[in-house]
């Protein structure tokens, strides 16, 4: 069966149609392919001017299309057209890359240096717990069960001696590439992270039980402290953990100041309501948590992959400190706070 034979008069129509608008479709569609290749700054002035009348003009001729009923493919060409112009003229000018880079040059440090208080008061709540936990195990190492759940003590406890926490802890052989980066920074990542967001989300039940979940932190690190301190390896201890520890403690004491920034916005909304105010502060906190949550992997990086690989508490304490400062450094920029 042959197909219908298209009436003549809308043939001429459409070809008229085209003839006199098709070179504008042209060369905006060359614009356009230049700017998603190389971005806007791939125009010159001119073509900057130029852009949104030939995009005003393709709006144009696809209304004028829509309404006599030209061919299918011209419709869905045009229609195409438009989208990708208006994405142009009108969509963000900022890409994924960029937005990232602005977020870790600027945005996070921002956000830390705008919770300096909370932050200030989180490690208060740490140090304190810490203090009390070592207090406590030293006197009596019978806390240590009380503090540290079995899971995280990995068989370590009162009857641990110093022999055994020197050779199979602080001075225990790397344990090869699979186990260190693919299975241990893997649990250490997720079990970390789980800690800092509880923090973080418990914020707004006041605040209360962040402060409770970080000193519970500090009293688990303290009883640690005190178990090696009891014989004689504090110092070995300290430098085994600051490799790692400087990092993952900075990012749980971000997760918990987030959470006390949504706490104090609860509590003190000031002249919002507190659903207003909590989505005024909302961006600045989770700028912190997701900040923190790189810490975590990073954390995890160091503490699963590389820790063991430095055998010389010496160096392990030079590398903490460096660790300690690179992060001082980086997130107490000047240009972050003016920039923000």
């Amino acid at each position: 069966m042959s197909e219908p034979i298209p009436a003549p008069g809308l043939v001429i129509k459409s070809s008229e149609f085209r003839r006199g608008r098709e070179q504008s479709w042209r060369d905006l569609e060359v614009l356009l392919d230049r700017v998603e290749r190389r971005g806007i700054k791939a125009l010159g002035p001119d073509e900057l001017e130029r852009l949104p009348g030939l995009y005003r003009s393709a709006l144009s001729s696809l209304s004028v299309a829509r309404a006599i009923a030209l061919d299918r493919h011209l419709l869905l060409y045009l229609e195409d057209l438009a989208l990708r112009a208006y994405l142009v003229v009108y969509g963000p000018r900022r890409n994924l890359v960029q937005d990232c880079k602005d977020f870790l040059l600027h945005g996070f440090p921002a956000a830390v240096q705008g919770a300096r208080w909370h932050i200030l008061v989180t490690l208060l709540a740490l140090l304190a717990g810490g203090v009390a936990g070592f207090m406590l195990t030293v006197g009596d190492e019978a806390w240590f069960n009380t503090f540290v759940p079995e899971g995280m003590a990995g068989g370590r406890g009162p009857a641990s001696t110093r022999e055994a926490l020197l050779s199979e802890e602080i001075f225990a052989p790397w344990p090869g590439v699979i186990d260190s980066f693919l299975l241990f920074s893997s649990f250490l990542f997720q079990h970390n992270t789980v800690v800092g967001i509880l923090s973080f989300s418990l914020g707004i039940a006041a605040g209360v039980p962040t402060l409770i979940l970080i000193a519970y932190q500090g009293l688990i690190l303290g009883a640690f402290l005190a178990l090696h301190y009891d014989r004689g390896i504090a110092l070995d201890f300290i430098g085994w953990v600051s490799i790692h520890g400087i990092t993952e403690l900075g990012a749980i004491v971000l997760c918990a100041a987030g959470g006390l920034l949504i706490a104090e916005k609860a509590l003190f909304p000031g002249r919002y309501s507190r659903v207003e105010s909590l989505a005024r502060v909302g961006g600045e906190a989770s700028r912190l948590a997701i900040g923190a949550v790189l810490l975590f992997f990073l954390a995890a990086i160091l503490e699963g992959g590389f820790r063991q690989l430095v055998q010389m508490t010496l160096l392990r304490l030079l590398i903490g400190s460096g660790v300690a400062a690179c992060w001082i450094f980086y997130l107490g920029q000047p240009l972050a706070a003016a920039r923000q």
